[in-house]
């Protein structure tokens, strides 16, 4: 699976664990950066990620801030993007199973390695069940 991952200064470590963790599974990452600590801003980096995911570059995104919020933010302002803030099991499933997510956020402050590790796995392996889902997904497009 080709996968693009990125988060900010704040998501750096765990954003280096869970791309670590992708390749040993042997999935195809593409690194958005941030490549260091140093303080950057996370706007930059969800919008490079989500616009992998929305052209096609990868099937999914993973992201990363310190918080998760902010990051999320800014890759859901990208048409075409459903970002999740996955905090625990089942948010990771049901925004796979019944929001058709494509982006998988984190907070590094709130969210061990193990834990998104776990997370990242359901999110991965989850499909989208489609049916009365599909029409709820595909009206997020309309707006208001």
């Amino acid at each position: 699976m080709k996968i693009s991952i990125g988060g900010d200064h704040a998501g750096y470590q765990l954003k280096t664990v869970l791309k670590e963790h992708l390749c040993s599974l042997g999935h195809t990452v593409t690194d958005r950066g941030a490549d260091s600590e140093a303080s950057v801003d996370y706007p930059d980096f969800g919008h490079a990620v989500a616009a992998d995911v929305v052209g096609g570059v990868a099937q999914f995104g993973v992201l990363v801030c310190s918080s998760g919020v902010g990051i999320s933010i800014a890759a859901n302002k990208v048409r075409g993007v459903r970002a999740a803030l996955c905090m625990n099991e089942d948010i990771a499933e049901f925004s796979r199973r019944h929001n058709d997510a494509n982006i998988a956020c984190f907070g590094q402050k709130y969210t061990t390695a193990d834990m998104a590790k776990k997370y990242l796995s359901i999110f991965l392996s989850t499909a989208f069940e489609g049916g009365r889902h599909a029409r709820r997904v595909g009206k997020i497009e309309l707006g208001c």
